[in-house]
């Protein structure tokens, strides 16, 4: 009984290499398959990653209720050499601006959020609180480096 699955795992593997082969094949005829050959190479722009550690925003419960969980995350800010001077003099405005985004959000809400999201609404406070001083980032992303909720 095992042989039989293997051999139709087999089969299946190769007819699924022929179709992707045959594929290739007639894109390649049409002058649309992707080639091996070197393309040209992009410009590459260089970046510096510029940290905010130790964040620590206090996490609303229900009402009532004290204030005894928190919320630890660890910033990184991609910027490009030139800014980078720029990024670290606002770490402070940075900082309180984060503090301010990530305070509105109830434990449980906060608990059920993923990095990308928290990501989303710290970049989002970011670009608003820097279109209200009509100046540019000094930035072009903030990430989270590390995230703890307790």
């Amino acid at each position: 009984m095992a042989k039989k699955w293997v051999f139709m795992g087999v089969m299946a593997l190769t007819a699924l290499l022929a179709g992707a082969g045959g594929s290739w094949f007639l894109l390649q005829a049409q002058g649309k398959a992707p080639t091996l050959a070197a393309a040209e190479p992009a410009e590459v722009k260089e970046y510096k990653y510029v940290s905010l550690d130790k964040v620590i925003v206090m996490l609303r419960d229900h009402a009532g209720a004290p204030l005894s969980h928190y919320l630890a995350v660890d910033l990184v800010f991609k910027t490009t050499p030139e800014d980078e001077p720029i990024t670290k003099e606002h770490l402070p405005l940075l900082r309180s601006i984060a503090l301010r985004a990530l305070s509105a959000y109830p434990m449980e809400q906060a608990r059920l959020m993923s990095i990308d999201q928290f990501s989303a609404v710290v970049n989002k406070a970011f670009n608003s609180a820097y279109a209200r001083e009509g100046r540019p980032r000094p930035f072009s992303e903030a990430m989270i480096g590390k995230l703890i909720i307790e």
